[in-house]
């Protein structure tokens, strides 16, 4: 038995930890757990907030299955192994050519862990990672390996393609990609008012838009992501600024300015009115797998929900209202994105365009009052979380915002009857 926690450390278990060699070898371990009657429980990097990859009996470690499996450059398709790093992903995929549609602003998961709790970036004519899945290889829970694509087996892609680990463990995913593209970034700072006025033609407007608002103040920086493949126009952010911006301004500052309204939280709406002041504008381009990611070590708490996006600004100006009465709540900046719909069944963007509101806390301040004021103005809004970040919802709750959760229920009944795959949080969010 080990040990194990979550990269926040909201979840921990004391486990039987496996380090599996290969495909076999997952095969071999979930066909002996079942018949014990034990659970199994894949582990990427352990990003997720909620206990969605909390491990009960037995811990798989996929760190051995890595790496591009193939690609065809003709057709944009590519296999990936299920425990790649994102970061290995992107940059492997670019060797040969390609790029992921899209991509969140982290990237030290694993393609499976992302893909099968619903991480996504941002731009309303694309969709998340499960939208990009085009095939699936998964374990059962009798250690049988079933393919599933858009030609085999193919009416189980919209269940697989976003799993939440609870019809099997994910050994392969194929992608649908596209010709490695540049994107050329510019962030400003702007106010959030102005943001919230022009929000439509900000997002209708740009290949990928997002902002950043800074509670107890009306300021936000708007940033924007345009797409192409002009290589002569590639003028990346000069490697000093952009160690100073990732590792000084983003880490350590951002890190001592929490710690510092940790001590003293009323200092907070101060210090928030200070840092977004301190926003500059500026301009780059470069690759698309540099320019998505950010860095960011600070430990914190996150919740997030996709809601219609028609719904966006009066959710916003509802969460404005509440920090406006609680004033030096969070140092942390209110993220807002937005994608287009897909098929997916357990998608957050499932069926509709959507806008993804994200608020933090860190993680030595108590989010407790701040995450139940968020949740009780979403419950007025067809929202619907993102799997790997905290909410309280349960099934029944769920199945209310997800159109297709029953379909989904029938799919696990189907290929994972004995529940080798269940842990507590699937428990709540899906039914015993």
């Amino acid at each position: 038995m080990a040990e194990w926690s979550n990269w926040s450390g909201t979840v921990s278990a004391d486990v039987e930890i496996v380090a599996v060699r290969d495909v076999a070898h997952v095969q071999q371990v979930v066909a002996d757990a079942t018949a014990a009657g034990r659970r199994v429980k894949p582990i990427g990097a352990g990003h997720s907030f909620t206990a969605i990859g909390e491990p009960v009996d037995v811990q798989l470690r996929m760190d051995a299955l890595t790496g591009l499996i193939s690609a065809d450059p003709a057709t944009g398709r590519a296999w990936v192994a299920a425990g790649t790093r994102l970061s290995d992903a992107v940059r492997q995929l670019h060797g040969v050519g390609l790029g992921l549609p899209n991509q969140g602003d982290y990237d030290r998961q694993t393609m499976s862990g992302a893909t099968s709790t619903g991480t996504h970036g941002t731009g309303i004519g694309l969709t998340g990672f499960a939208g990009m899945v085009r095939g699936v290889e998964l374990v059962l829970a009798d250690g049988s390996l079933l393919r599933v694509t858009d030609t085999e087996n193919a009416e189980l892609l919209p269940a697989v393609a976003l799993s939440l680990g609870a019809l099997g463990v994910v050994t392969a995913i194929e992608y649908q990609c596209e010709p490695a593209y540049l994107l050329t970034a510019h962030e400003e700072p702007t106010t959030f008012s102005g943001v919230l006025e022009s929000l439509d033609e900000r997002i209708d407007g740009h290949d990928h838009f997002e902002f950043f608002w800074f509670p107890d103040t009306d300021r936000v920086l708007a940033k924007t992501n345009e797409r192409h493949r002009d290589v002569s126009r590639r003028a990346p952010m000069p490697r000093w600024k952009d160690r100073l911006e990732n590792d000084l301004l983003s880490n350590r500052l951002f890190g001592a300015i929490n710690r510092l309204t940790t001590r003293v939280p009323r200092s907070t709406a101060a210090i928030n009115q200070v840092s977004a002041r301190a926003l500059s504008a500026k301009t780059y381009t470069d690759w698309s797998h540099i320019v998505y990611p950010t860095e960011l070590d600070v430990v914190f708490r996150e919740s997030e929900f996709s809601v219609p996006r028609a719904d966006a600004v009066e959710v916003l100006q509802r969460l404005d209202a509440w920090h406006r009465a609680h004033p030096s709540t969070t140092s942390f900046p209110v993220e807002v994105r937005f994608t287009g719909p897909d098929d997916v069944w357990m998608s957050t963007s499932y069926g509709r365009q959507s806008a993804y509101i994200a608020i933090h806390q860190f993680h030595a301040r108590d989010h407790r009052e701040y995450f139940a004021a968020f949740w009780n103005i979403l419950a007025d809004y067809e929202a619907r979380p993102h799997w790997g970040k905290m909410h309280e919802l349960d099934a029944d709750d769920l199945r209310k915002v997800y159109p297709r959760f029953d379909e989904f229920l029938e799919v696990r009944d189907r290929l994972d009857p004995g529940r080798t795959f269940a842990n507590p949080y699937l428990d709540r969010v899906l039914g015993a």
